[in-house]
């Protein structure tokens, strides 16, 4: 299955690399694609459970879906991670 997600924190080319590199690392998550003009990854999973897996490392790196909570630490995690 193909989802498209929108995230919060997006804001340069290293959010890219870095949101790629980590999903792309997750088993059954392939083809992950980062439009940073409308702030949002997609990829192919293959379970709810590969999605939901997905979701959590996006939050853990700081670039939770859009609707999450977004506090100031997880905004920090997303500058700490493209240093």
């Amino acid at each position: 299955m193909r989802t498209m997600v929108h995230i919060q924190n997006l804001k340069c080319r290293g959010c890219e690399n870095t949101i790629i590199k980590r999903l792309s690392e997750i088993k059954n998550i392939s083809e992950v694609k980062v439009a940073q003009d409308d702030e949002t990854v997609s990829f192919d999973y293959h379970t709810k459970h590969d999605f939901e897996k997905a979701k959590h490392v996006l939050s853990a790196i700081g670039y939770p879906i859009v609707g999450a909570d977004n506090n100031l630490k997880t905004k920090e995690q997303s500058k700490v991670n493209v240093l």
